[in-house]
């Protein structure tokens, strides 16, 4: 099952469901689309080779918000959360689903790449002022890899439930930091898969005050919160190489 939610993409979301019936017809069974402004276009009308349930918000919700609902009635075995402004080259949904069904794995995602094929920084350090230092005013890289970003994860869905989903405190930003940190705390890998999307990857809060504002707002309800104490003191200290995120 997959879950995408719209914040006004209308034509993003019309070309990812396209790339859904190319390539996913073997892997994808259930889409479940949230219109997050109550005057959003649907998609285009036609047969689809996968169920396709829409639902309309009369009031934004947040991102986690909007994910938990459409995924708490899932019956699949896995679940995906989706980002609107994903394309798909390829089918990497059965390699990802194949990821999560070894033992230990609670996660998995793909490697995403921008419009010209280069790699984007999707895996991120525990957000730290000193890694958030290093990276933003120092421009160096990642020194290891804590968390993924949540354009494109795979999850059994006992993991999910396990976890309790997204943490709807956070409205926008940080609320995948906190769910890496929350599955890899209760005993979960998170494995990268050499399946590649691409991924637009707009970043809002660096041009438009009120998104900055959400970002400094939820980086520091991170920074207060068990999940990010815990992680500081019980994180594995380096796990860069190996691509796969494991439990503590």
């Amino acid at each position: 099952m997959v879950s995408v939610v719209s914040h006004g993409h209308g034509p993003l979301v019309g070309a990812l469901l396209q790339d859904l019936a190319r390539y996913c017809k073997a892997s994808v069974t259930r889409v479940v689309l949230t219109l997050n402004q109550a005057d959003e276009p649907l998609p285009p009308h036609q047969l689809w080779p996968f169920e396709l349930q829409v639902r309309r918000n009369q009031q934004p919700l947040g991102f986690g918000a909007n994910h938990n609902r459409a995924l708490c009635d899932a019956k699949e075995h896995c679940v995906c959360v989706l980002n609107p402004d994903v394309r798909l080259t390829s089918d990497p949904f059965g390699a990802l689903v194949a990821a999560v069904l070894q033992p230990g794995v609670g996660c998995a995602y793909p490697v995403q790449v921008d419009g010209v094929g280069k790699e984007q920084d999707s895996e991120r350090a525990l957000p730290t002022p000193a890694a958030l230092w290093r990276r933003r005013i120092l421009r160096h890289g990642e020194a290891r890899v804590d968390w993924v970003n949540a354009a494109c994860l795979v999850l059994p869905r006992t993991v999910w439930q396990q976890v309790g989903g997204f943490d709807e405190r956070y409205f926008m930003y940080c609320e995948d930091v906190d769910l890496s940190l929350r599955i890899r705390l209760a005993g979960w890998a998170i494995r990268r898969v050499p399946v590649v999307i691409v991924h637009g990857g707009e970043r809002a809060s660096h041009r438009r005050l009120r998104y900055l504002l959400w970002h400094v707002r939820s980086l520091l309800r991170l920074w207060l919160s068990p999940v990010y104490r815990q992680a500081k003191d019980l994180l594995p200290l380096d796990i860069h190489s190996s691509r796969r995120i494991g439990p503590p």
